[in-house]
């Protein structure tokens, strides 16, 4: 169990404890975090508090007694709804600030799992609820060394697998070829499967105005031909089919031709600008020891782009977290979407992705950053030009 550890992140964070609640498996990060599967169906709430010190407490319905018991600590047990208010009093006695799955203003949707009308009922009994979100990014997207690796061994198979993709492109327009932006989506998805890796959507392989569309995706009845002249931009996503492996997440661009046109070379550079100047904020923040939270390196990439005049055409957070999922749950690089405060942590990794989506084209780059402790790195190949398809 992770009880010694979390108290350990709560005393850190001058918190009293930490109040875990479900209904109907509405909270799948209570589940992951606590590491247990309960031993019943769960119809009713249930509430576990781990707190700052001492021994943890849950409560739980009369008629699914058992549903914590796979967790330490005593257990309350309610039936009606006044029993219940008293027995969480009871729980929550003492205690003056806790975290739960909530989220100020829904700030950081990831993970405000909880209601409001749980987040009230708690502050009805005279406790403050914290957001939990920094306590979430602990424990599931901080990398072990295996994850780090997989990450890593996965990024070599789909930086191969890109090149692939492009060179088959370059190939189809050389033979005159008819060639798609479906053919070559169900390409990279055969490749992946032959390389024992797995993405649970997409890529988005898109051409001139489709790339104009951040998620844009190909299939059987809406495609587009890939055709000379034409950019195409390619956002491919994988990981290694097996537990506790970690995504590996990028986009490249290129030109169908020879001499790409003046306006897209120009807006590439844009683009791969405000990519680094992320970038290079999270590295020197690293070296300086210093912290940095994901609105500050979106605030530098969207910068770059506002100061060449395009702040209207790039219209989306900067990154997301990486984790067991492509979009995990530690800090986003955003202060567009949303305002997000969390600290970029040692150990977590994120995607840089800014973009400018013009009506008759769009161009995006992104690398995955890896924060370490005293450095950060960007974990794959770095395109610095426009691919020439010829």
């Amino acid at each position: 169990m992770r009880i010694a550890e979390i108290q350990n992140a709560l005393r850190e964070q001058g918190l009293d404890g930490w109040l875990f609640f479900d209904h109907h498996r509405r909270d799948p990060i209570a589940y992951r975090v606590l590491r247990f599967e309960p031993a019943q169906t769960v119809s009713r709430r249930w509430y576990y508090l781990v707190p700052a010190e001492g021994e943890p407490v849950g409560m739980a319905h009369r008629i699914e007694p058992d549903v914590l018991a796979a967790l330490p600590g005593a257990i309350i047990h309610y039936a009606g709804w006044k029993e219940q208010t008293a027995a969480l009093a009871r729980l929550l006695d003492g205690k003056k600030r806790i975290a739960m799955q909530y989220s100020p203003n829904c700030a950081v949707p990831y993970v405000s799992n909880i209601d409001a009308g749980t987040v009230e009922l708690v502050r009805s009994l005279g406790v403050e609820v914290a957001t939990s979100a920094d306590l979430v990014q602990m424990f599931e997207a901080c990398w072990s060394q295996d994850a780090y690796r997989s990450h890593k061994e996965a990024g070599v198979l789909v930086d191969s697998i890109r090149r692939y993709a492009f060179a088959h492109v370059s190939e189809a327009l050389a033979a005159g070829r008819r060639v798609t932006e479906i053919e070559i989506h169900d390409f990279i998805l055969s490749s992946f499967r032959s390389a024992g890796l797995f993405t649970d959507h997409g890529p988005i392989v898109a051409v001139n105005a489709n790339a104009s569309n951040p998620h844009y995706e190909p299939s059987a009845q809406r495609h587009s031909e890939i055709r000379k002249g034409d950019l195409l931009l390619i956002d491919l996503w994988a990981k290694f089919d097996r537990p506790g492996a970690v995504y590996y997440d990028i986009t490249w661009t290129g030109y169908c031709g020879e001499t790409p046109p003046e306006a897209m070379t120009n807006v590439f550079g844009i683009v791969a600008g405000s990519r680094d100047a992320a970038v290079k904020l999270v590295k020197d923040a690293a070296a300086e020891g210093r912290d940095l939270a994901g609105y500050q390196v979106d605030d530098a990439a969207r910068g770059h782009i506002a100061q060449a005049g395009y702040a209207d055409y790039f219209f989306h957070r900067t990154g997301h977290s990486i984790g067991e999922e492509v979009h995990g749950n530690g800090a986003n690089m955003d202060n567009y979407e949303t305002h997000d405060e969390r600290r970029v942590m040692p150990g977590t990794c994120f995607s840089v992705e800014p973009g400018i989506y013009l009506p008759e084209f769009g161009i995006r780059s992104e690398v995955n950053v890896y924060r370490g402790e005293t450095t950060a790195e960007v974990t794959g190949e770095i395109q610095t030009e426009l691919l020439r398809l010829l």
